[in-house]
């Protein structure tokens, strides 16, 4: 299909020329970049990686993506740099359905999926989406009700994914950063704004430097709005580098109005309903 310039790879993965070799510098993209941290040679790093992957099954590819690179890159980390644990926090608008598959079974990768509900793909994280045999307890699906923004984000990171990652202790953390979860994308209905995934980074690097010496890889997964995605993902690199630069979001008068750092009941509900299930496997208190 690479060579012929036209295809579909699975569904809606479509193929261009030279998609195929794009694909595989993407992967190695994400490889790189764990490698790098792994060995030391940086602190901590942004896989600029294009196309995104975590929708990408073993046998075919999927919503825009060809190569699951996330998932390559953990085991990479796990088979050839000799990590035990690894753990992979997936805040892309859409379900991380490839990636989750990746390790359903596995105990030794953790796998949270930050989504809003009910989007694409349709039948996919769901809460009681678990995990199977030795890797029940390792997936964790966080769905949130559409209109989530700052707060909503943060509160589902503090409740769920901080006590889940003190217990599992991991060596290494990934990221599939989608910024479509962000209020100008047009295929979700999400509102996280550039300040929003500063914190979200800003909570991760703190949670690396905790459990796995900073040890933090992010790759780029979705975001679909060219106007606004650069300020977001310009927000994660600025904390991750902990350089702040004199670029400011010039679209915040255009929202200062709306909700997106209010945490609302409905928002909470979906969280403690998700620690419910999550109980079974960690300590979760779910408060009342």
């Amino acid at each position: 299909m690479s060579e012929a310039g036209f295809g579909d790879a699975g569904e809606l993965a479509l193929v261009g020329k030279g998609s195929y070799e794009i694909a595989l510098l993407s992967a190695g993209g994400a490889i790189k970049a764990v490698e790098s941290v792994v060995n030391g040679e940086v602190d901590n790093a942004y896989a600029l990686t294009r196309p995104p992957g975590h929708h990408a099954e073993a046998d075919k590819g999927m919503g825009f993506c060809l190569f699951n690179n996330v998932a390559i890159a953990a085991k990479y980390a796990r088979n050839v740099l000799g990590l035990e644990r690894v753990m992979i926090l997936d805040w892309d608008v859409h379900h991380g359905n490839g990636t989750e598959s990746a390790f359903y079974d596995d105990p030794n990768v953790l796998f949270i999926s930050l989504h809003q509900e009910r989007l694409y793909p349709a039948g996919r994280g769901k809460v009681e989406d678990v995990g199977k045999g030795d890797g029940i307890g390792r997936n964790v699906n966080i769905p949130l009700p559409a209109g989530t923004g700052n707060a909503g984000y943060l509160h589902a990171l503090k409740e769920i994914v901080q006590p889940i990652a003190d217990q599992f202790k991991p060596e290494l953390i990934i990221i599939s950063a989608g910024q479509d979860a962000s209020l100008f994308d047009p295929l979700a209905r999400m509102m996280v704004n550039a300040e929003g995934y500063r914190q979200m980074t800003k909570f991760a690097v703190e949670l690396a430097e905790k459990h796995c010496n900073g040890k933090l890889v992010a790759c780029h997964e979705g975001g679909y709005s060219a106007a606004y995605v650069p300020f977001c993902s310009l927000a994660i690199v600025e904390e991750l580098s902990g350089i702040r630069t004199d670029v400011e979001d010039p679209f915040v008068e255009g929202f200062k109005e709306l909700p997106y750092d209010e945490l609302y009941d409905i928002q909470k509900d979906y969280v403690a309903k998700v620690k419910e299930v999550q109980s079974a496997y960690w300590d979760l208190a779910v408060k009342a």
